[in-house]
Formats: C-alpha cells, sequence, structure tokens
C-alpha cells in the first residue's frame, strides 16, 4: 500500500521502478549471453567449449588485472600466496568444471532441456550446505526438492532430442556450481573477503584459468589441431567475452540493489522466456511433457523462495525479539525505582550512623568534663568529635547526592524522579 505523502510515494515509485530495471537488465544480458554461447558453439562452426571459457576467463582476468592493479578503480585484498592457494584456488577448480561442462553441455542439448534442469540448482546449493554446515536440514525443504528434482524427471522423459552425455555433463556441472556457490560462503564471505564483480574477476578468473589450462591441453588442443572446418571470428568472441563480463556486473547489480531472492525469482521468469526464445530461433522442439514437469520444477522453486523468506522473517523477529527481551531489565522506570530504593537505604545508613556517632561523642563529653585542657587543646575527645562527625556526614551526603543524580540521568532529565528523591530526603 503506498503512503498518502505525495513526495514518499514519488520515493517508493522510483524505487520500484529502479528495482525492476535491474531485474530487466540482468535478464535481458543473462538470455542473450545463454543464446550467444549456444549460437557460438552449435552453429557457428566454433564447437570448442573448453577453449571457449578458456577465453572468457582471458578476458576476465585481464579486465581484472587492469581495474585493480593498473586502474586501481577497486582495492584489492592483498591476499598471501597461503590464503590464495587455499581459499581462492578451489573455488577456481570447482568454477572451472562447471564452465566447461555446462558449455559442453549445448552441444547436445537444447536451451530449452537445459534451463529446466537449472531448476535443481536451490536443491543441489541447500544439499551442498547441509553438508558443509551452512545449511541446517529441514525435512520440508527436502521434500520440496524431491518435487523438484521430480519434474526434472518428468522433463526428461518428454524430451525429444535427449543425449546422456549431455544429460551427465549438465548435471555435474550443476552439482559444482552449486558446490562452488557454497564454497565463496564458507571460504570467501565468512572470512571478511566480501567481493565486488571486478575484485571476483581478478581473483577467481586467473585461477579458473590455470584450472582450464589442464582439460584444454589434454582434450581439446589436439582436437583444435587435427580438425580444419571449424572458423574463428575475433569480433565476434570479443564481442561474445564483453557480453560475459557485462553479465557479471548485472548480477552484482541485481544483488546488491534488490536481493538475492529477487534474482531467484526473476530466474524462473528468465528460463521461460529463454524456453521461448529457444523453440523460435534453434527449432527446439517442446512437448507437453516438457512443460509439465517444467510446471513441477516452477512451482518447486516458488514453494522454496517462500520458505526462504519465511525463514529469514522468523530469524529476524527471532533476533528482535532476543534483543528486546535482553533490553527489559534496563527499562527506565524499573531503573528509577532500584536507585531511589538504594538512596532511602543509604539514608538509613547515614542516619544510623549519625546516631552512632552522637551518642560516642556524648559518652566521651560526659566522661571528658573534668579534663577541659584536652577539650580546650582539641586532644583525643575533640579529635574524635571533628574526625569522626564532620567526615561521616560530609561523605553519607556526597553519596546520597550522586545517587540522586543518576537517578535523574536514569530518568531521562524528567523531574519526576527527582522530585521522589527530594521527597525521600
Amino acid at each position: 500500500m503506498l503512503p498518502k505523502d505525495p513526495a514518499a510515494q514519488a520515493k517508493v515509485m522510483r524505487e520500484v521502478i529502479r528495482s525492476y530495471t535491474y531485474v530487466l537488465i540482468w535478464m535481458g544480458v543473462s538470455i542473450a549471453v545463454i543464446l550467444f554461447n549456444k549460437w557460438l558453439l552449435a552453429y557457428s562452426g566454433f564447437p570448442f567449449p573448453i577453449a571457449l571459457t578458456l577465453w572468457h576467463m582471458f578476458f576476465c582476468s585481464s579486465v581484472g588485472f587492469l581495474c585493480v592493479r593498473v586502474l586501481k578503480v577497486v582495492k584489492s585484498h592483498n591476499m598471501t600466496p597461503r590464503e590464495y592457494y587455499t581459499r581462492v584456488m578451489p573455488i577456481g577448480l570447482l568454477y572451472a568444471g562447471s564452465l566447461w561442462l555446462s558449455n559442453s553441455a549445448y552441444l547436445y542439448l537444447s536451451v530449452s532441456f537445459i534451463q529446466m534442469t537449472k531448476s535443481l540448482m536451490p536443491g543441489l546449493v541447500y544439499a551442498s550446505g547441509v553438508m558443509l554446515g551452512t545449511e541446517k536440514y529441514s525435512r520440508g525443504v527436502t521434500l520440496n526438492m524431491l518435487l523438484i528434482a521430480f519434474g526434472v524427471v518428468v522433463c526428461a522423459i518428454g524430451e525429444v532430442n535427449l543425449v546422456f552425455r549431455g544429460v551427465v555433463q549438465q548435471l555435474t556441472a550443476l552439482g559444482f556450481e552449486a558446490m562452488r556457490l557454497t564454497m565463496v560462503q564458507v571460504l570467501i564471505n565468512s572470512k571478511g573477503y566480501n567481493m565486488n564483480p571486478i575484485q571476483s574477476l581478478y581473483y577467481v578468473s586467473p585461477a579458473c584459468l590455470v584450472c582450464l589450462l589442464v582439460p584444454f591441453l589434454s582434450v581439446e588442443l589436439n582436437k583444435l589441431r587435427t580438425t580444419h572446418d571449424w572458423t574463428f571470428n575475433p569480433s565476434v568472441m570479443l564481442a561474445n567475452a564483453l557480453t560475459a563480463f557485462i553479465l557479471n556486473l548485472a548480477v552484482f547489480l541485481l544483488i546488491g540493489k534488490t536481493s538475492a531472492l529477487t534474482m531467484n525469482i526473476a530466474g524462473v521468469i528468465k528460463d521461460w522466456m529463454l524456453i521461448f526464445f529457444s523453440f523460435y530461433l534453434f527449432k527446439a522442439p517442446v512437448t507437453t511433457i516438457n512443460l509439465l514437469g517444467y510446471a513441477f520444477c516452477c512451482s518447486g522453486v516458488v514453494v522454496y523462495n517462500h520458505m526462504k523468506l519465511q525463514m529469514i522473517k522468523n530469524k529476524v523477529a527471532a533476533t528482535s525479539g532476543g534483543k528486546g527481551d535482553e533490553e527489559k531489565p534496563k527499562d527506565s522506570e524499573r531503573s528509577k525505582e532500584d536507585i531511589l530504593s538504594e538512596i532511602r537505604r543509604l539514608q538509613s545508613q547515614m542516619a544510623e550512623l549519625e546516631d552512632r556517632v552522637s551518642n560516642s561523642a556524648k559518652v566521651m563529653n560526659g566522661a571528658g568534663a573534668g579534663v577541659p585542657t584536652a577539650m580546650a587543646g582539641g586532644g583525643p575527645v575533640g579529635g574524635v568529635n571533628v574526625g569522626l562527625t564532620n567526615p561521616t556526614e560530609r561523605t553519607t551526603t556526597e553519596v546520597v547526592i550522586s545517587a540522586a543524580a543518576v537517578a535523574s540521568n536514569a530518568g531521562g532529565g524528567s523531574g519526576e524522579p527527582t522530585e521522589k528523591g527530594n521527597k525521600d530526603n
């Protein structure tokens, strides 16, 4: 519901428009990258997914180095070599495997079916989180993930051009990606290395580049040498790498300006759009069973997002409730009563002390009535009278004044607790 203030309404509308703009930018760039990669690998005459991924990582590494070390647009985290090898290299390895196998799947599977399999990502991320301790096991979430998995199985049954090798590559790529996302949380975010996309390119892309060299040299290099009917267009390759780089920025903008939950919900819409574009651009067949299975997947993803949102709300409410309980003992009204009770206790002790001192002085004065020299000379008797009564009165009075001042401060400067203290005095 919009606020009644026109200025507030305009502000809300601006925020809504800005959020939807980020969503549309991310969806457009993501769709462009996926369709571009599919066309480049399956139709343009460059069927080398590892080489394409290697080129992407080289481009991203160069941009990251230029922005961090040369132009100094963003700061470096100044990781030590040990930190880099233990924290970044595992992520680079998983990222390399994910990119390599997901791009390879485009050679065998349709874009529409690949997007349907991506519905498994929430479940795989959840399973990875449970294994690594970043997520708590929940029976409801597990059942929901099984619903999504069932939908993917139905999609596979209805797929016309199903290639087993492509399915294995795609599912393995999803597993690597889910583990990578969880490892980022464990090795990077939990240690305070929160990275923007430029920093991610600077650190992760070189690690991914090095890891990709192994399968490239052992699997694809010989194929590049022996095959002569492939084509290489530098301008097309540059445009493809630039599009992938822009996608990284779009993801950062979407999550940074909205939320990861918004990205997941927008991802469902993006997948439907990709199925549509794949059908009309590449003539990829989509059967009724495909759509029925994907409907199961979408329903599971929607339920998962709802459950995730509820868990976030409950966590925030529990945190807020805990703080409220901790602050209850510090309630101002009860603090004033406690302080005023302390004042009365101090006053009672002061009165008892004055009575004792007065009685002691009378006894000493009566005993020393026949020793006027001592009285006149301020001897021991006079010392007791001055040394006990006057300092005690000053000390107790100072304590009472200080306690009354504390009560006044606890009351927030109001006149009520001060008046009560004065009455008690």
